[in-house]
């Protein structure tokens, strides 16, 4: 029940935020637009909720076409793909406003498992059943691992942690909810661990590696 609740809170909160926020929207499309070359809004596919992949928005902060250049999808400190603009986006997370359209369109809630990059992650079929609880809600804006480490947790900690937020929030619902939003406020003013670390990228890499091992050694 809580689910479906918050599901129609979500959307009519997202719909009266792009209303009141639509001014700052528009500079900030602007500012990106005549900062550098390519499209206002980045799309990319990730996996959301039962492993079905969908489009997910956001400002662009980087050059176009940065996915396929130097680093692909990690992004280090001083990477010379991060624009001028993206990188004050990023450091308020003001990137991530344009998925209150994916809010509205049913594919992401306010708080939730951040969803993995299609292609990066492994499929979904192929995953160990304990990798698959962090699937079972709808991806979020923000959630309990980006409060605990944001970038500086390995993909293994940050499914720990997402699993933990699925049972903690089938328990006590609006009220850890609530927690989360707490929390994310407080890490947003402490703009810390916005870029990957290199170490954190190849442990991150093996963890990947080992969660489809596991399924295929059950």
């Amino acid at each position: 029940m809580y689910f479906k609740v918050r599901r129609m809170v979500d959307s009519v909160v997202a719909l009266i935020m792009i209303v009141v926020l639509f001014p700052l929207m528009i500079a900030l499309a602007i500012w990106i637009k005549t900062d550098s070359e390519g499209p206002i809004i980045f799309k990319q596919k990730r996996i959301g909720k039962n492993g079905i992949p969908y489009d997910m928005y956001k400002f662009r902060s980087m050059v176009q076409n940065a996915q396929n250049m130097g680093t692909g999808v990690f992004c280090f400190e001083g990477d010379p793909r991060v624009t001028k603009s993206g990188a004050f986006l990023r450091k308020t997370s003001l990137d991530e406003l344009p998925q209150l359209l994916n809010i509205i369109k049913g594919e992401m809630s306010f708080v939730g498992p951040r969803p993995p990059v299609v292609g990066f992650f492994p499929e979904y079929s192929d995953l160990d059943e304990q990798y698959k609880i962090r699937f079972s809600v709808l991806p979020g804006i923000t959630g309990l691992a980006q409060c605990i480490g944001r970038n500086e947790l390995t993909w293994g900690e940050k499914v720990k942690y997402d699993n933990l937020y699925v049972a903690k929030v089938n328990k006590y619902g609006f009220f850890y909810d609530l927690k989360i939003w707490f929390l994310t406020i407080k890490r947003v003013f402490l703009m810390k661990d916005i870029a990957e670390t290199q170490a954190n990228k190849q442990k991150s890499q093996e963890e990947l590696m080992q969660m489809v091992k596991r399924n295929e050694d059950n």
